[in-house]
């Protein structure tokens, strides 16, 4: 069954589904990070181990997700989700049973590929889900997803201190798992994925040609990847920098530090509730770059500002340009280049998300922490600039597919 061919009853329930998967995704992030202090005193680990241990959370997920593109290509993204959500909310225990430090870095590890794993193909199921319902949704699943990081770190809150923090993590581990196998049970098929090896040589009865085969990504691959990663390296910034910001540039101490970081927050999650509403007015490409144009403009405020109102707005500003470029960018990837096109771009993403915040602690250290955060604003600006580009191939690309051009992605090249 294809996807355009769905009940809408069924298309209904799959996006509520998927829906969950987000939003257990989200509390399943926001339960690590809330017991991260709690597992470095057990564990008595310093704060270069502990960097050590996140960076094994990333290494897994760069490793998973250009498989999970296979997987999601052979098999379906439906089946994919189904065993990657199980095991990822499973894996949120390894690293809070692990009795010492190996085994807290190994457990990281097997929970970011498991989380790489589900990333991509919950996302390529979303992208199926918006075939069958001929509208966009991604923007609102992602929004599930900080929705979720809200509930999960309020139950941290409650909870850390309170109860010990392997009954928090079991609970959490149960209560996700147990959503995750009633929501896949809904999901959709996906439709008839397109050859990535030359479709419309396919059609006209040609073989595809070996050259494709020796160059698995595609130009609008690269690009789009591109852009990710110049927007996770923007988003990874503001999460990681802002309170930083105004702590240490503004001079505000205590729980006003956190201003710009709930802020950013705040109208990051506003943005993807309502991004789908205008990604059908406005089109893909516009949501981009205007959005990007938006962060650039707000990381300038909040980096002029001399005080905490005008550099709050300022980051206000830059989650919401912020809050549908990773989304569309995903979206775009799926409908033009199937689950492998979401896998190369995730992958790209993440390494955006991962390499972003310690370059700008680089720069940071030599020039200031303005400095270090205008590399977020110069890659908010190009992902402006070259978006026209990358969407001008995806268009090219989706057209070949489909037929009305010929050559395939050797006429988007």
């Amino acid at each position: 069954m294809s996807a355009s061919h769905v009940h809408p009853t069924r298309a209904e329930s799959a996006r509520r589904a998927v829906s969950l998967i987000f939003l257990v995704n989200g509390a399943f992030f926001a339960t690590w990070a809330v017991n991260i202090p709690g597992l470095r005193d057990a564990l008595t680990l310093s704060e270069a181990q502990i960097g050590g241990a996140l960076l094994a959370i990333g290494l897994g997920a760069l490793v998973s997700m250009p498989l999970t593109g296979g997987w999601t290509a052979r098999y379906g993204s439906a089946p994919v989700t189904r065993l990657s959500v199980v095991a990822c909310m499973l894996s949120l225990a390894l690293p809070f049973l692990s009795p010492n430090y190996l085994g807290v870095v190994l457990g990281l590890a097997v929970m970011g590929a498991a989380n790489g794993s589900l990333d991509v193909a919950m996302n390529a199921q979303g992208v199926t889900v918006e075939r069958a319902l001929a509208r966009p949704v991604l923007s609102r699943l992602h929004a599930y997803f900080s929705l979720g990081g809200v509930l999960g770190a309020g139950l941290g809150t409650l909870l850390v201190g309170r109860v010990p923090m392997q009954v928090h993590v079991v609970l959490v581990v149960a209560v996700t798992t147990l959503a995750g196998v009633l929501a896949g049970r809904l999901l959709l098929p996906d439709p008839p994925a397109p050859e990535e090896h030359g479709e419309a040589e396919k059609a006209a009865g040609a073989p595809p040609s070996p050259s494709r085969r020796r160059v698995p990504v595609s130009s609008a691959a690269l690009l789009l990847g591109l852009l990710c990663f110049l927007g996770m390296l923007s988003e990874g910034a503001n999460y990681d920098w802002a309170a930083l910001y105004f702590r240490d540039v503004l001079g505000q101490a205590g729980g006003s530090a956190g201003i710009g970081y709930t802020a950013f927050v705040v109208t990051m999650t506003l943005g993807r509730w309502f991004g789908d509403r205008a990604r059908g007015r406005l089109g893909d490409e516009v949501i981009v770059r205007v959005g990007a144009a938006v962060t650039a403009l707000g990381l300038g405020v909040a980096l002029l500002a001399q005080g905490p109102p005008l550099a709050a707005a300022g980051f206000a500003l830059s989650g919401l340009g912020l809050s549908n470029v990773v989304p569309v960018l995903y979206g775009a990837a799926g409908h033009a280049l199937a689950g492998r096109g979401i896998a190369q771009v995730a992958t790209f993403g993440y390494g955006g998300f991962l390499l972003g915040p310690p370059l700008i602690g680089v720069v940071a250290q030599q020039a200031g922490l303005r400095a270090g955060l205008g590399v977020a604003l110069v890659g908010a600006v190009l992902v402006a600039l070259l978006g026209g580009w990358a969407f001008a191939l995806v268009r090219r690309r989706t057209e070949a597919v489909q037929g009305r051009l010929p050559g395939g992605e050797g006429s988007a090249s």
